[in-house]
């Protein structure tokens, strides 16, 4: 491996190209070059090296040069392609990851107690679908106050159209959003806008069709572990270290040749790892040594994940809750299918999940199966929190939003608790003005594949009554037809329609909220209770400029809250003023809730979230 910076994949040295691979049990390795016309330009013998991997230097080849690996006869792409531009069974392509003039020398990602992150996918984010396409809408983000845009993942896959979890080349980015060079212009102009750019990768899992990794090695998967996938990768077993380099390395490929700043690890509970250094840390050890952040996609309420590595923990840097979503949306919305049938949403768990960051903290589940560890001792910006989120939209029947299910003022007083939460705000695209597009899961596999594909979701999903109706399951859109793709796609024009403009606009005054009266939400600086029958008070701790008090309530409930509960109180020589609401008629809203000095009670009738600060001298 000498003069190249990564095991896999083609380098461009002073020499012409470094070619390298990982094969076990082959005769004959060699690369072949492949001209314009799918002709075969010359053929270069590999060698192999005491690791195990084959490599060889090409002078004539260059940055645009096609290839593929023949080994044994028969040829496949490069598993650590940089490049698909026929497609993921098509030749791959060198990459001059080096031309590319960065302006961004200067940027520094927020912190992560700042962040305020926006999830898109980019084939349905714009009409274009396209990397570049969503450069223009940067200015967007600014005006909400977003300041991390998460792509889902960009890892090529077969077909034109996917969510992306298929992915098959982890090093290239899809060719149906655009080359590599759009994408580094993508995330050097969010830079130069002050917005930094998160990355979903998927390590747990393959894509079912493009996956050419069995064709150079049986050792690259575990058959002693298995996922809900296949067979696992294999991390842990003899022969393990080539594979875990091609996962390990990734990150640091795209930080190095893309300047991305962080990345969200799909399903980490799904990636088995017997070894004494668990693969989701080494990972995180090399991401966050060149300087990015890792965020853990994980239903186990697992605090390992981001607990410090001298505390025996992973050391990421955050981790998704979805409790947080379930317990909303069961309590507006009183759906108990499927795994939503795994909480209640009252009040009491409304309550501890906002005071733990998540639900479970280690009771049994109604299977019977113990879920959680605490999480009250850890700082809130290490849990993502999110009222949306692609699986939460996608994952139902007809991809429809929590604003097509629930009353407007519900919708916005959820997403004002999500806003002025202590914890990681995460937004769905499009849910910042109440999107009336649907995101429906689609895919573009052939048509044997793809109708194994659609019955493998349907009953996935079948505890859920739209999958097991058959009259409604005939009318979910079949995720084959370009129309459900096509049907996903955000309309922008919907901004200049005035409900979508009220929404849109409590958004991003909530966010301004946020960012300059919510400092800050460190543990130990505000507490949570229950204040009435449905409502909730969060009272941010600020002795010097007075409390900010938020009081909520997501279903409609005539709550006269008097004075009696400390949580409420105001501090002796000071009272209450009104700050923002999101019933505010400039929101959609009719009427606010207030605070009747003179009878020192509130007085709330509609799902809203209302905020008060502090204001008079402190008595001492």
């Amino acid at each position: 491996m000498k003069n190249r910076v990564f095991s896999q994949g083609p380098e461009l040295t002073g020499s012409g190209v470094s070619f390298r691979t990982w094969a076990t049990g082959k005769k004959y390795v060699s690369v072949v070059i492949i001209g314009e016309n799918d002709n075969l330009v010359r053929e270069l013998q590999l060698k192999q090296e005491m690791s195990g991997y084959y490599s060889v230097t090409d002078p004539a080849s260059s940055a645009g040069t096609l290839y593929k690996y023949q080994l044994d006869g028969n040829v496949f792409p490069d598993v650590a392609s940089r490049f698909q531009p026929q497609g993921v069974h098509g030749p791959s392509q060198i990459v001059d990851g080096r031309s590319f003039r960065w302006t961004d020398l200067k940027w520094k990602a927020p912190p992560l107690r700042e962040l305020v992150i926006y999830e898109l996918h980019v084939g349905t984010f714009t009409p274009e679908g396209t990397f570049e396409a969503i450069i223009p809408r940067l200015d967007h983000f600014k005006k909400v106050g977003v300041n991390a845009i998460e792509l889902m993942p960009v890892a090529d896959f077969a077909g034109g159209r996917n969510w992306g979890y298929d992915c098959v080349s982890l090093y290239a980015p899809s060719r149906a959003y655009g080359e590599p060079d759009e994408l580094r212009r993508l995330v050097n102009a969010a830079h130069a806008a002050g917005i930094a750019v998160i990355l979903d990768v998927v390590y747990n899992h393959l894509g079912p069709d493009g996956n050419y990794m069995g064709a150079y090695s049986d050792d690259y998967f575990n058959a002693a572990h298995h996922t809900p996938w296949g067979a696992a990768f294999n991390l842990d077993k003899s022969g393990a270290e080539p594979v875990r380099n091609h996962f390990t390395e990734n990150p640091v490929y795209w930080v190095s040749e893309f300047h991305i700043d962080g990345f969200r690890l799909d399903a980490t509970h799904a990636i088995p790892d017997d070894s004494p250094k668990h693969l989701v840390q080494e990972i995180a050890e090399r991401a966050q040594a060149v300087g990015a952040f890792v965020i853990c996609e994980d239903p186990r309420n697992e605090r390992k994940l981001v607990l410090p590595r001298d505390q025996g923990g992973y050391g990421c840097n955050a981790v998704w809750s979805d409790d947080f979503h379930h317990v909303t949306r069961v309590q507006m919305t009183k759906e108990h299918e499927g795994y939503m049938g795994y909480f209640k949403g009252t009040m009491e768990e409304l309550v501890k999940t906002i005071r733990e960051g998540w639900l479970y903290t280690g009771e049994l589940q109604k299977d019977g199966i113990r879920r959680g560890t605490p999480g009250a001792d850890i700082e809130p910006e290490h849990f993502i929190h999110c009222i949306s989120n692609h699986d939460q939209v996608g994952n139902r029947a007809f991809g429809d939003r929590l604003n097509k299910v629930v009353p407007p003022a519900a919708y916005r007083a959820a997403s004002a608790l999500l806003l002025t939460g202590p914890y990681t705000p995460m937004l769905f695209m499009g849910q910042e003005w109440a999107a009336s597009s649907p995101f429906l899961y689609f895919t573009d596999h052939h048509d044997k594949l793809g109708r194994g594909v659609t019955e493998g979701r349907r009953q996935e999903f079948a505890d859920f009554s739209d999958f097991a109706d058959p009259k409604k399951r005939a009318r979910i859109p079949d995720p084959q037809a370009l129309k459900t793709f096509t049907d996903s796609k955000l309309i922008w024009t919907q901004l200049e329609q005035s409900t979508h403009a009220e929404t849109l606009r409590l958004y991003c005054d909530f966010l301004r909220f946020r960012r300059t009266k919510l400092k800050d939400r460190r543990r130990g600086r505000w507490l949570v209770g229950q204040v009435s029958r449905r409502a909730i008070a969060l009272r941010y701790r600020r002795p010097k400029r007075g409390d900010i008090l938020v009081l909520a309530q997501l279903l409609p409930n005539e709550t006269i809250l008097e004075l009696t509960n400390e949580l409420v109180r105001p501090a002796q020589g000071r009272t209450w003023r009104f700050e923002i609401s999101s019933n505010e008629p400039i929101y959609g809203g009719e009427r606010t809730g207030l605070f009747d000095s003179e009878k020192n009670k509130f007085v709330l009738a509609e799902p809203e979230l209302i905020v008060f600060c502090e204001h008079g001298q402190k008595n001492t």
